[in-house]
């Protein structure tokens, strides 16, 4: 399972939301099944509808 919180550790040099969104696209091309979004991102350009960008991201639909 992939959760949001692991992701925004391993990866502490990430400056924005809109660079987040490839590394969610690539552990999904990479097998990944499940994706928990237990935090909420805290950069400075995080929409209000970020969870809904990063399931889209997860699932495929924002390519």
């Amino acid at each position: 399972m992939l959760m949001l919180s692991d992701v925004l550790i391993q990866n502490p040099d990430l400056e924005s939301f809109n660079e987040l969104i490839p590394l969610i696209q690539e552990r999904a091309k990479a097998g990944e099944m499940y994706f928990k979004i237990d935090v909420k991102p805290s950069y400075f350009d995080t929409p209000e509808d970020w969870e809904d960008r990063l399931e889209a991201a997860f699932s495929g639909l924002i390519r």
